[in-house]
């Protein structure tokens, strides 16, 4: 029977409290934390495997986003208990993906911004008043996007950074795409910039919602391989490979022009954001394919 619960909203407590579960349940799962939230909460990575290929895949840079978390945490179920059991997922055998890839999955990048997202805003949090005026005087945070300190975790990466400031036109913090003063001030930025320069990734993926689109590459700094790879990416989900312009500072973004390595924004489901509970079933089938594709050589 599956730990999971994929019929609620999921926010950070649930998320901790899952991690928790699975790593009783499946002892080669591994757990540790890569940094910390604006207001101290941990940030998590789970990792599975021991193949040469380093994959990441990471979810809810932005908060109201954070259907993309639970989309990764069932996928780590599902992969730890595919491996445990030696069953195949989706015809491909657990257990070979573990000998070919070693699958290091940040499922919450920004914990307190999901929280507001998810739970709104307590009288009794510590910057009440502060994200009270910075969210317009409404008490109505699911469409929140952005850290604790209203800065957008996702335009704060030092890939023509302030090209995309620029394009924003966003100067204080506020609900969404504001860059910050400059890149990398939010410590889950940092954090995430540190375990990815930690690991050297071959691949990353960054999940976010919403569009069934895939973005591939990055001014032309994209790797050869970039483009075969998403074709079969987008095969197997469905979903469109899109080539974007003007569009700079994203994890993505800053991931291929430092490493010259594959990079993808993967823009699951369709609809308004925050998607619905209720999409999660089939936004999960779409992706199922995508994820196990990118564990493979």
């Amino acid at each position: 029977m599956g730990l999971i619960r994929t019929d609620r909203p999921y926010g950070y407590q649930e998320c901790m409290l899952d991690l928790r579960r699975l790593t009783r349940r499946y002892a080669f799962m591994k757990v540790e934390t890569i940094g910390h939230s604006a207001l101290g909460r941990p940030i998590p990575a789970v990792s599975i495997g021991e193949g040469p290929l380093k994959v990441q895949f990471n979810g809810s840079f932005h908060a109201n986003e954070w259907i993309t978390t639970l989309l990764l945490m069932k996928f780590a179920e599902d992969y730890a208990e595919g491996v445990q059991s030696g069953q195949h997922l989706e015809g491909v055998p657990a257990v070979r993906l573990t000998k070919e890839s070693t699958l290091f999955i940040v499922p919450m990048v920004n914990p307190d911004g999901v929280e507001l997202a998810v739970r709104g805003l307590p009288f009794d949090h510590p910057r009440f008043h502060q994200l009270l005026a910075w969210n317009n005087g409404s008490t109505d945070f699911s469409g929140w996007k952005a850290n604790a300190n209203g800065v957008d975790l996702n335009d704060q990466f030092p890939a023509n950074w302030e090209a995309e400031c620029a394009r924003r036109a966003v100067n204080k913090p506020g609900p969404r795409d504001y860059g910050g003063t400059a890149p990398l001030t939010e410590p889950e930025a940092k954090a995430m910039e540190a375990f990815t320069d930690a690991h050297r990734f071959d691949r990353v993926f960054a999940f976010h919602t919403q569009g069934k689109e895939i973005y591939w590459n990055y001014r032309g700094l994209e790797p050869p391989e970039s483009a075969p790879l998403v074709k079969e990416f987008a095969l197997a989900s469905g979903y469109q490979p899109v080539s974007l312009s003007d569009s700079d500072a994203g994890f993505k973004d800053w991931f291929i022009q430092k490493y010259r390595r594959p990079g993808f924004t993967v823009e699951a489901g369709y609809g308004s954001n925050p998607l619905p509970i209720e999409q999660f079933d089939p936004i999960y089938d779409e992706v199922l394919g995508l994820m196990l594709r990118a564990l493979e050589p």
